[in-house]
């Protein structure tokens, strides 16, 4: 899906997209602080350049902004990810036992937080497991058959 975008453009391109999306809602959510909205693009452009400039350096962090980590830096990064999720499941854990202790009506978005990071695992183990294994190479570690043309 994002084969048409080059590699050191992916970055920057979806922090503009995420800065747009939220300066949107900034201007849809309307009031006294529709300005904010500004201050999203302007800090969406400011990354999306420092993203842009760092994918260009040849050190460990430009090779993650340009979208070109090897596989060590790609493990660090799939490890952080794991980290990330478990960290929030266990605060969406916390705050749930604290909203159901206290009897408070602010429960179910904890409640949906754990949801979905439930369904993420299931779906990455779903996903990412591994298949049925094939037969090992040496299986049919027998005798070798002799060829017709050696005697």
């Amino acid at each position: 899906m994002t084969g048409f975008i080059p590699p050191r453009l992916r970055k920057p391109a979806g922090a503009l997209l995420a800065g747009a999306v939220f300066a949107v809602a900034w201007l849809v959510r309307g009031g006294p602080l529709w300005w904010v909205s500004i201050l999203a693009v302007i800090m969406a452009a400011v990354r999306a350049v420092s993203w842009y400039r760092m994918g260009g350096e040849d050190t460990d962090q430009g090779a993650l902004a340009g979208s070109r980590a090897d596989e060590r830096q790609q493990l660090v990064s799939l490890r952080s990810r794991a980290l990330a999720c478990n960290l929030a499941a266990i605060a969406a854990f916390i705050g749930l036992t604290v909203a159901i202790a206290v009897k408070a009506a602010w429960w179910w978005p904890f409640v949906v937080i754990l949801a979905v990071t439930g369904f993420g695992y299931l779906l990455g183990l779903s996903n990412y497991a591994a298949a049925e294994e094939d037969a090992a190479d040496d299986a049919d570690a027998g005798q070798p058959e002799r060829s017709q043309v050696q005697s």
